[in-house]
């Protein structure tokens, strides 16, 4: 049964290539002028911009919902809602026959190669033809980019394939040539695209969004390349460079800002709606939902009932948050002995939410402000009306964590009740990145500078709202970086070696601003530091003072006596829907069928992920990735 199955997967997989794409017409009809050209990479832009779209499942991780959203459920940030870990990311997990959702999946590549194949027959000028192959190079940048992300060698693909084409049999590709071909792609385009203004972040891609790929995907293979040694690939800096002289010409072209529209102007970036992403400074490329036009999404609807993935904080992102000073919660010391910093008020009732960098509480629910007070049925947000709701700290609850996110969260009735006709807007690329893309890229070459690091550190923390004049420490200062000997322990302990205090302060930096953006699992792989993720997934301290009020009594809802605010609070009863560790913080997935205490595997061969058993017969020329053989 198996080997029948398989040869009609291999009839099924050459016909396939042999067909025109589905949303083009007829070759021998097709290819005149540039509503042609524009038509067919119009279907581009939903293959590769995926803003909060719901489906397709998102490669390597079988993501559904938005991938900016929840994407850091996969990494050390965040927790979903469900007792077990994704089997993908333990030793659980088996190599399938076939798996169309693990990034294994050639459709874009194959409908890009089919334009770069025939776009020259349209009778347009040389200049308007390369504007728009320009983009289709700019779309096989990004597809092969996230390709070798998740596989590190894949055959690269030239052209459009046929039967009879000997690439269907062929092997991978080393990562060298794909990803040098990659370059060469994302170097066509810049040249190709024309220079000019500030482009509409939701119009057609330019010069500019080009610039930002480029950047993040140099900065990607200049790290990974400098911290995997054991790829024996010893250009790194070569990467580096071309990552800094992209982002520096984004930085001086001077057509972007930080957004900075008062004291929460962080969480209003990502709570924008309609048309308002258009003339969002800070937005270079992004999606824009409109009703009228009958395109929407979920992420509304389910970011405020959180049943989707009950996405919610972990500590090990509530304790890397400076203080308002700059300094970290702990400033000197030894594990068994840190020296606390007398801004932080250690853990409590969110007590650790308070006098920390202003995006904590931007991007982490403060009980008393954001859904905490909102009545999804009236779109009242008030606290003397509606009182507090705080989380559902139950192992099975949607905030299991206790710290539940602000950041993506919008508080718009008309929004939430219509299910998958949320108009709210999807930054996919932002200023704010190229600014620590060339922090980093220049720490890493070790030519930064204090001119460097204010232009771009500071200029964030500014926006976020840190008070220089007040705490002058809360700059960054090259040569007088903040001690943290909590975090430089996590490094030694789990990486072997703790970066330098001013890579580790850019590198938390990135962490902060970029949280819930679909980076951070990345970086992870990135800077070789997946062991990270075995740091325990936890979630806020259990006090007494906590036990108090999930004891039941709130459970309907009571009012404070002190504060006179009615306190709502679902039951959660130690060692029943709770359970901590020695120190009192609540274990996350606690009774996890392929975890053990709330603990991650890790082993290095994860840094990769495998091909489909069923690909392999298909192609005996590929061989699986290295340390999946046998899984």
């Amino acid at each position: 049964m198996l080997l029948f199955f398989l040869l009609g997967l291999c009839a099924c997989k050459k016909d396939f290539l042999d067909r025109p794409p589905k949303d083009s017409i007829v070759n021998d009809n097709f290819w005149n002028n540039v509503s042609d050209i524009r038509l067919y990479l119009n279907g581009l832009y939903n293959d590769c911009i995926w803003g909060h779209n719901q489906d397709p499942s998102r490669a390597p991780l079988n993501l559904r919902g938005s991938h900016l959203a929840y994407g850091d459920a996969y990494s050390d940030n965040a927790s979903y809602q469900g007792q077990n870990v994704n089997v993908r990311m333990t030793e659980a997990y088996v190599v399938p026959l076939n798996d169309d959702v693990n990034g294994w999946d050639w459709n874009a590549i194959r409908k890009i190669n089919y334009f770069l194949s025939n776009y020259q027959r349209a009778k347009v000028s040389t200049d308007e033809l390369r504007r728009y192959a320009a983009e289709a190079y700019f779309f096989k940048a990004w597809a092969y980019f996230r390709k070798v992300k998740i596989f590190g060698d894949v055959p690269w693909l030239q052209t459009d394939l046929n039967v009879n084409s000997p690439e269907l049999y062929a092997p991978r590709d080393s990562r060298k040539v794909v990803m040098d071909s990659v370059l060469m792609c994302i170097n066509r385009a810049i040249e190709w695209f024309p220079e000019g203004t500030k482009a509409d972040p939701v119009g057609r891609i330019n010069k500019d969004k080009a610039q930002f790929l480029k950047a993040r995907i140099c900065l990607y293979e200049g790290t990974y390349r400098k911290y995997h040694t054991e790829l024996g690939l010893n250009d790194a800096n070569k990467w580096l460079e071309e990552a800094e002289k992209a982002s520096k010409y984004l930085i001086d072209a001077k057509r972007y800002n930080l957004l900075n529209t008062g004291s929460a102007a962080y969480y209003s970036l990502f709570s924008q709606r309609d048309a308002s992403i258009r003339t969002n400074t800070e937005a270079i490329l992004g999606k824009e939902y409109s009703l009228t036009l009958k395109i929407g999404h979920d992420l509304t609807r389910y970011f405020q009932q959180n049943n989707h993935l009950g996405l919610c904080a972990q500590k090990s992102l509530i304790d890397e948050y400076l203080c308002a000073d700059g300094r970290p919660i702990y400033i000197d010391g030894t594990p068994a002995n840190y020296i606390k910093n007398p801004l932080f008020l250690g853990y409590g009732k969110w007590i650790e939410l308070k006098n920390r960098d202003p995006r904590m509480t931007q991007t982490i629910t403060q009980p008393g402000e954001y859904w905490s007070i909102f009545n999804q049925s009236t779109g009242i947000s008030d606290i003397t009306v509606n009182g507090i709701i705080y989380p559902a700290i139950s192992f099975t609850g949607r905030e299991h964590s206790g710290y539940r996110f602000a950041k993506h969260w919008l508080g718009a009735k008309d929004l939430i009740d219509n299910a998958s006709g949320s108009t709210q807007s999807a930054i996919e690329f932002r200023y704010a990145e190229m600014l620590l893309s060339y922090a980093e890229a220049k720490a890493e070459l070790g030519t930064i500078s204090q001119a460097d690091v204010d232009l771009t550190i500071n200029e964030l923390r500014k926006r976020a709202g840190f008070d220089f004049v007040k705490y002058p420490s809360a700059k960054l200062i090259i040569g007088n970086e903040p001690k943290d000997p909590r975090l430089d322990a996590i490094y030694r302990e789990k990486l072997k070696v703790a970066p330098s205090a001013l890579i580790r302060e850019i590198r938390r930096e990135r962490r902060i601003e970029m949280v819930l953006e679909d980076l951070r699992y990345d970086d992870l792989m990135r800077w070789k530091a997946g062991p990270l993720l075995t740091v325990p997934m936890r979630g806020m301290k259990f006090t007494a003072e906590l036990q108090a009020l999930y004891n039941g009594d709130y459970a309907s809802g009571k009012v404070n006596p002190v504060t006179g605010i009615k306190e709502i609070a679902a039951k959660a009863t130690l060692n029943s829907q709770v359970f901590v560790d020695d120190e009192g913080f609540i274990i996350l997935k606690p009774k996890s069928t392929n975890i053990t205490n709330g603990i991650l595997p890790w082993a290095d061969y994860m840094y990769l992920w495998p091909i489909p058993k069923g690909e392999l017969v298909l192609n005996p020329q590929l061989k699986q990735t290295a340390g999946w053989e046998n899984k």
